[in-house]
């Protein structure tokens, strides 16, 4: 039996490598090939194709680099289809995922699809239930409130929960004070601006300034800006004297210990939210995207009035202060962190107010890379499609 991974940014390529890894643990003796980056690759999964093109935000975003999807998507569905594996795995990245189904399913239709991680069609466009249905034999996605919008549809559809919060447990922060030398009582600010190198274009600045503004209040505050694996490069290029009044956490496996170690954080909105809520560590979100696809978004698409998760799965109503479009503005954003740190008992009330929010994101049980794996390996015992050369 052999399997075959598909992840195109960097969240995606993380959960794809711990899926690996668990169906590994499970089945040793499967195959498993991918299409990914650096996570899969260091656990021997080689992508075929360079997929650094894929990392777009927004509509329009995605308009330009249209011809890239496209040839992307027409080599994945090649280097799918040369290897013939009886399940493929489509992890996030709707809109270059739904492509590579196509094109797999209409040349391969024996091909089992699996698509892990599904729109938010609880927040924007139902009617991609009815497309993504249409496509793929079995949705993995992460909250109960999904499912209905697939039941009517005929997909199967499995739970697994947020992998955020099952990939690890707490953070080490005292460790991670002690390595960089931080005193115990030393406030500590981190910057997380973004895992796609447009964030590190439209978002990133704007965090910056505001964590250079505090820094400027409050010269005694330690700042730690931990950027993606993926756009460490890309930041540092664009950030090159950054070093000199922060520190920049380049090591991957600091990650949690340095958010717990931390008092207060700047967060691109995205997966990361969920990783800090997780660690117990108070948080500021902040976005921004183009002008058209706020436009469409805000007018055509989106029907939430929250981007944070945290808050969406809590009655859509700010827990997390979000900064948003036309408040993403780094004054904002300094002057209600600078409020919060000079203000321990509304930081620690921020603390609180996050973790009992946090329960609604929590999904019992196995970890979510263990639940995939084993509904993978369910599709693959089951799968009774022709084989090509057998």
């Amino acid at each position: 039996m052999s399997l075959y991974l598909v992840a195109a940014e960097a969240s995606g390529d993380l959960l794809a490598r711990e899926v690996a890894e668990w169906v590994r643990r499970k089945a040793p003796g499967i195959e498993i090939d991918g299409i990914g980056g650096e996570e899969l690759a260091a656990i021997g999964i080689r992508s075929p194709i360079d997929i650094g093109p894929l990392s777009v935000l927004g509509f329009v975003e995605g308009i330009r680099a249209y011809g890239d999807v496209v040839r992307l998507a027409d080599a994945a569905a090649d280097a799918i289809c040369s290897k013939n594996p009886r399940v493929v795995v489509l992890v996030d990245s709707w809109g270059f995922m739904l492509r590579v189904a196509q094109r797999v399913r209409t040349r391969a239709p024996w091909i089992r699809l699996v698509k892990l991680i599904g729109p938010q069609v609880w927040a924007t466009r139902p009617g991609r239930a009815e497309t993504l249905a249409g496509t793929v034999d079995h949705l993995l996605c992460l909250h109960e409130i999904e499912v209905p919008y697939y039941a009517a549809f005929g997909l199967k559809v499995t739970v697994i929960g947020n992998p955020a919060l099952s990939r690890s447990g707490k953070g080490d922060g005292a460790a991670f004070r002690a390595a960089h030398a931080i005193p115990d009582a030393a406030p500590v600010l981190l910057v997380l601006p973004g895992s796609r190198r447009s964030e590190i274009a439209s978002v990133a600045p704007v965090l910056v300034s505001a964590a250079r503004q505090i820094k400027d209040r409050k010269p005694e505050i330690r700042v730690l800006i931990q950027p993606a694996s993926s756009i460490q490069d890309a930041f540092t290029a664009r950030f090159p004297d950054v070093g000199t009044w922060a520190e920049v956490i380049s090591d991957p496996a600091a990650r949690y210990d340095a958010i717990a170690a931390s008092d207060l954080a700047l967060a691109c909105s995205g997966t990361v939210t969920s990783e800090v809520a997780m660690q117990g560590t108070p948080m500021i979100v902040g976005y921004k995207t183009g002008w058209i696809t706020w436009a469409l978004a805000r007018g055509l698409l989106y029907k939430k009035v929250h981007i944070t998760l945290l808050n969406i799965l809590n009655g859509d109503r700010e827990i997390v202060p979000e900064f948003v479009q036309t408040r993403f503005k780094s004054d904002l954003i300094a002057a209600k962190a600078l409020a919060w740190l000079g203000d321990p008992a509304e930081l620690a009330a921020q603390k609180l107010r996050q973790s009992e929010a946090l329960k609604a994101l929590v999904h019992d049980g196995q970890p979510a890379a263990e639940i995939a794996a084993d509904a993978i390996l369910l599709e693959l015992r089951q799968t009774q499609r022709p084989v090509i050369g057998m």
